[in-house]
């Protein structure tokens, strides 16, 4: 990056030619980045560039580096995952990168600015949303009509282990969020816990039904199988 833009405006355009390079990577590009992410290589990342030009590469060398890096490793859980699935987890990651790159060049944006370049930001789709052809989902109320759901983790030997309401830490009081999206527990959705890391998950934020849950001996959250074999 020749110069690190500063106003909103230039974090903002920044921002968009980098989501444009990333989702032409994960849509017409895809047979492309998918031959490229060879899980027999090194830990590799996708790079959406300022140009709307992407790159999948080995990290930057630099230290320190001249942006927040993307996840490392997304080639490891290539072959692990459906190819739908695995290119809505790269996704779901380059969103973060992205906000990361927006908000470590808006650092020093005051207030009023950091919240316009959020709105800016938030008027776009999420590259998971475009990847997925998904909307934006409403928050399910509590008088919602699905039907409630035990949360479940897989132990070890396969059985199942209620979930606790109370697992994070709120006034006084332990509560479950999703390791996705930030959300507390809801009891009339279906979580599901991962036996490596134990973060816990909604079912519909790692793509997980209660029917493909229940034939799982062990459950293995996207970050943790991305996390295989970097280190």
């Amino acid at each position: 990056m020749a110069s690190t833009p500063r106003t909103v405006e230039e974090i903002f355009r920044d921002y968009s030619s980098r989501r444009t390079g990333i989702i032409r990577a994960l849509t017409h590009d895809v047979d492309e980045f998918y031959g490229l992410c060879d899980p027999g290589k090194d830990n590799l990342c996708l790079y959406g560039h300022s140009n709307e030009t992407w790159e999948v590469s080995l990290p930057s060398a630099e230290v320190p580096p001249e942006l927040p890096e993307p996840t490392l490793g997304i080639n490891f859980a290539r072959d692990d995952l459906s190819r739908k699935d695995w290119l809505s987890l790269v996704a779901v990651h380059s969103d973060a990168w992205l906000f990361g790159v927006a908000f470590y060049c808006g650092a020093r944006l005051n207030r009023n600015e950091r919240k316009r370049l959020f709105c800016l930001i938030n008027d776009l789709p999420t590259i998971f949303q475009v990847v997925t052809e998904m909307k934006p989902m409403d928050k399910p109320t509590v008088d919602s009509g699905s039907q409630s759901q035990g949360s479940t983790r897989r132990s070890r030997d396969g059985q199942s282990i209620p979930v606790s309401v109370h697992e994070g830490y709120d006034q006084g009081k332990i509560v479950i969020q999703c390791g996705c999206c930030g959300g507390n527990y809801n009891p009339r959705e279906f979580w599901i816990g991962c036996d490596i890391c134990e973060w816990w998950y909604h079912g519909t934020c790692v793509m997980l039904t209660p029917a493909k849950a229940e034939t799982l001996k062990q459950y293995k959250c996207p970050s943790c199988h991305l996390r295989r074999g970097r280190y």
